[in-house]
């Protein structure tokens, strides 16, 4: 699984507002042995949060946490576009979210905030445990909250604990040699595409170090072309350190 945080939020890129939900979903993904495929932010804008949604539902393998936009003012556009792009129907009236607001809001619910409950079609419910202004969700893999981190995060908890508590476990090997990226380019390309290779250089005012770390789920493999990284260091009597 590829999964995706979506956040939507003009107040976020103006400086108005601090993200608090990407910290949070890594946390939170890590929990169970996942991470991060992209995150991105972006602008309460019709045409961006429509080509971002279909460039998540073109991988096959996405899994989509939403963040903003599912309320009933004017701006927010995520329901609509969501049913636009996942779906190709119009919004429908879910009747249990509509029965939910008229019993929080009775003739406050009208005219405008019975519209929360125009969700695209074949949306399930996830339940906001702060006022029971639910969130939906579609095909279990594309999950739609409310911007609020105080509501949004114990809906996007109780989803990763149902649907994606098991994971592939992975291993990874790190060093830190006391070089350049450059003296160990010509390894680095020796490495097959399924280990996940990081080169991350370190820059001080004393000396230019690396850190290399290798990634995958066969172990084997990994120490394999580990020994690569070495062996290289050690004849070249480089300095090194696992981490």
């Amino acid at each position: 699984m590829n999964f995706y945080a979506l956040i939507i939020g003009t107040e976020i890129l103006n400086g108005r507002r601090v993200d608090k939900h990407f910290e949070f979903l890594k946390n939170e993904l890590n929990k169970y042995g996942h991470e991060l495929f992209a995150s991105f932010i972006i602008k309460d804008d019709e045409e961006l949060i429509k080509n971002t949604y279909k460039l998540i539902m073109n991988d096959k393998k996405s899994v989509m946490f939403s963040f903003g936009g599912i309320g009933s003012t004017p701006d927010d556009l995520t329901r609509a576009i969501a049913a636009d792009v996942f779906t190709s129907k119009p919004l429908y009236r879910h009747k249990q979210f509509e029965q939910d607001i008229i019993n929080k809001f009775a003739n406050e619910a009208y005219p405008h905030r019975i519209h929360m409950s125009d969700l695209p079609q074949n949306s399930d419910l996830l339940f906001n445990p702060v006022n029971n202004m639910s969130g939906f969700s579609l095909e279990d893999r594309y999950f739609f909250v409310p911007g609020f981190p105080q509501m949004a995060h114990p809906m996007i908890s109780a989803v990763i604990s149902r649907l994606f508590n098991k994971s592939v476990e992975k291993y990874r090997l790190t060093l830190l040699a006391q070089t350049s990226e450059n003296t160990l380019i010509s390894i680095m390309k020796q490495i097959p595409e399924d280990i996940e290779l990081s080169s991350l250089p370190i820059l001080s005012k004393s000396n230019i170090s690396v850190e290399i770390s290798l990634c995958s789920t066969n172990n084997l493999q990994v120490e394999k072309y580990f020994k690569l990284f070495t062996d290289f260091l050690s004849s070249s009597k480089i300095k090194f350190t696992l981490i």
